[in-house]
Order: structure tokens, then sequence, then C-alpha cells
């Protein structure tokens, strides 16, 4: 099978062929403090129903336990037509490809593609956390995160080397398996870390304050949340955390 990555043109798709964890004190209450390097964030745009994408999806599971990297797993909804339909997109993580598809002056979106701190990357083949740029230190805001229950805080320190920020939540869940029926991933056993089941932004503010924004979490489950910096349009991150309460 050709393993030729799938693209879409405007909004009708098109197959050509196809960082910290945070220390605990329980289940339910930890935080997470930004350190003197923010991590390399890496988002990859995938989906069930591209033959392409199993690769990719094993690349980004060998990220899991490396230092250095916050590794997003963006699955997205339109290749759901092809006969399997992808239980892990969203329409809003589908539509964060689509924006920055524009920040990028893309013609199309496709799969599976990799973006690192805010670049298209195609040279990720073979690469390990070593070879991921992480995102510059100078420009980074402090960040804390502070898990209370299921409500986790992010605080920001006011930033004088931007403008204006924003920001979004993405909550990841890790060790997710599907036994793909039909499409052409018929018959795989397809296995996912780092997915984003939540894709929540927040509204730019005044990068001259310090701020805060808050994401209530559905009651029970463990799963990691991230925070990541962005500029105004979303798209350029400058800094990032991640946070994890373990028992």
């Amino acid at each position: 099978m050709n393993r030729q990555p799938c693209r879409a043109l405007l909004l009708l798709p098109v197959c050509v062929t196809s960082a910290v964890l945070g220390t605990s004190a329980s289940a339910q209450n930890c935080e997470a403090r930004s350190g003197p390097k923010p991590p390399a964030v890496v988002e990859l745009y995938t989906s069930e129903g591209c033959s392409s994408c199993p690769p990719a999806d094993r690349w980004l599971s060998t990220l899991k336990t490396q230092d250095g990297v916050l590794a997003l797993s963006f699955h997205v909804n339109y290749w759901n037509h092809l006969g399997w339909r992808d239980p892990f997109a969203t329409p809003e993580t589908t539509a964060r490809q689509y924006r920055l598809k524009e920040a990028l002056g893309g013609k199309y979106v496709y799969t599976p593609q990799v973006v690192l701190n805010g670049r298209d990357h195609r040279g990720w083949g073979g690469q390990g956390a070593r070879d991921l740029t992480p995102l510059p230190s100078a420009a980074a805001p402090g960040l804390r995160l502070v898990r209370e229950g299921n409500q986790v805080t992010a605080q920001l320190a006011a930033s004088p080397a931007h403008t204006t920020l924003a920001g979004y939540w993405a909550v990841l869940q890790d060790g997710l398996v599907s036994k793909v029926t039909r499409g052409e991933n018929a018959g795989e056993s397809l296995r996912h870390d780092h997915v984003v089941s939540l894709y929540q932004p927040v509204e730019p503010w005044p990068a001259d304050q310090a701020h805060s924004a808050r994401l209530n979490l559905p009651a029970g489950g463990n799963a990691r949340v991230a925070f990541v910096v962005t500029d105004p349009g979303l798209t350029r991150p400058v800094q990032a955390l991640v946070l994890q309460c373990t028992s």
C-alpha cells in the first residue's frame, strides 16, 4: 500500500494516496513549575483513517518518557469518509490544524503532519528528543500549574518579551488502542499516546500583566494536563508545561 501522506485541499479532503512532570501530593492535588529551559512542543496531526499515519503515531510514542519534549497528538476527522470513523478526532482538534495551515501559508492540510514549535517539521523520521530544538528560554514566561480536585489553574508571570499572549489547554491520554475494521487501516490494531482528548483555547491577555486560567476536568480519571502559552493567533508556542498527579 502506498504510504505517501494524505492531504486535503481547502475544506474538501482528497487523499492523494495515502516539560516537566508535576510532583504529586495526592491523587487530586499536585503542582508543577516551569524550569529555566522550556520544552520542545511537538504536535502530530494524525488519523486512524490514513494508512500513512501509524508510523508517525509510533514515532510520537517514543517521546513519551523523554525529558524536554511536550508531545501532542491531534486526531483529525476529515478522513472519516474513507470508511473508518476515528474515535479520537474532534471538530476542535481538526480546526486547529486548519488554523495552522493558514498561519503557515499552506495550500492544504495533510496527515501525518508534524509541527515543531509552530513550524512544519518534515524531518521527524528517526529523530529523538535530543534532535528536537526546544523553545527559546529568553521569551518563555514563568508558568505554574496547580491541580486541586478536578480544577487545574495555570498561573503565568508577566512577560516583557511579548505584547500579547494566548494559550490552550490539552488533556492528554496514553495507551489508547483501536482495532480498525474498515478503511485504509482495516485489520490493524493501532496504539496511541499523547492523544489530545480535550482541546480548549484561552483568549489573549496583555503579556505585561500576570494572568491565570482555569480548566475544570471531568470527575475521576488521572490524565495528564498540559498548558501551552502561544502567540495571540494560538499557533506559535512560547512556553509549555504538563502536569500529572500520581497516587
